[in-house]
């Protein structure tokens, strides 16, 4: 699925292309929304559209954030939302620093709001995933203070097979004219995310290289700034555990959000039952020894770190 408004790199995003954003972001919300679609009864709606103890869903793309973020979305008390528009696109103005925090907190209180609107879900309590979040973790908590994590990561190798089968950074993408949820551009060239003086170096490398590039700059990241939060607003959960043990994966988000109702753990348990384990390891399978030095090559320290052998 893709934008009608494209962003140049680096430019910031203007008043009308927010505006454009906000308006294709809602009726999209409200479409991909169906799968998960739980009528709230009279009795159980509130006037009151105020984002409290909001629940971001983190990882790099290819990761599992999808999955995890449609267990969560199964409990009867969340409004969950995937990826919305305009906050993803927004997420880059707060990293780059062409919005001042200020007016993009005001952004990301008030579409959150309108989502809950549009969906009916006044009172219920927020939550979405979004990737980019893991670059302004931080910024959330300011804006948040009651906010809380859910982190999944992935081996690198099968995130980078996984994603190289996307066209998002592919080469053959460049200057299709597609772009992605919040606007940027397919292709080869350099996200906001890219190290400053590695920029030229980005789009000459491979598209399994810049994959496992942006699975190490998303893990990374999130690790960093989640280390800086108390321990009690965070949870890391490995995507080959919540596969292999799913009871034992939906138990530990439902411990960590907090969920008494036994129809609650019920529907994360039925939505966890759902994993495919035979997603882990494919990589084996699909990289050759060339391949495999282009992801290590971007990506063997992390993985190291993380404990995933070789």
């Amino acid at each position: 699925m893709t934008s009608s408004t494209p962003l140049a790199p680096h430019t910031g995003l203007s008043a009308v292309q927010a505006a454009k954003l906000a308006a294709v972001g809602l009726v999209a919300d409200r479409k991909e929304r169906r799968e998960l679609e739980r009528p709230v009864p009279a009795a159980g709606r509130k006037l009151s559209l105020k984002v409290e103890r909001p629940i971001f869903i983190l990882g790099a793309p290819r990761s599992g954030t999808t999955f995890l973020g449609s267990c969560v979305g199964a409990l009867p008390e969340v409004s969950y939302h995937f990826e919305p528009r305009l906050t993803k696109a927004v997420a880059r103005c707060v990293y780059e620093g062409s919005w001042t925090p200020q007016r993009a907190a005001r952004y990301f209180r008030g579409y959150y709001g309108a989502l809950l609107a549009a969906s009916g879900h006044g009172g219920l309590r927020f939550a979405e995933k979004d990737p980019e979040n893991c670059f302004i973790v931080p910024f959330l908590t300011e804006v948040f203070p009651d906010a809380v994590f859910l982190h999944v990561y992935r081996d690198g190798r099968d995130v980078a097979v996984s994603h190289a089968e996307q066209p998002w950074l592919n080469a053959a993408s460049t200057g299709t004219g597609k772009s992605g949820r919040g606007g940027t551009p397919w292709g080869a060239a350099p996200r906001f995310w890219v190290e400053p003086e590695r920029r030229e170096e980005f789009s000459r490398v491979s598209d399994l290289a810049r994959s496992a590039w942006m699975w190490r700059r998303f893990t990374g990241s999130a690790l960093a700034q989640l280390a800086e939060l108390p321990a009690e607003r965070v949870r890391h959960l490995r995507y080959e555990d919540i596969v292999t043990r799913p009871a034992e994966a939906a138990e530990v988000v439902a411990d960590f959000l907090e969920v008494g109702d036994p129809a609650g753990r019920q529907a994360l348990h039925a939505r966890f039952g759902q994993a495919r384990p035979g997603s882990v390891g494919r990589w084996r399978a699909r990289l050759d020894e060339t391949d495999l030095t282009d992801v290590r090559a971007q990506a063997e320290p992390l993985l190291t770190e993380l404990g995933y052998p070789g």
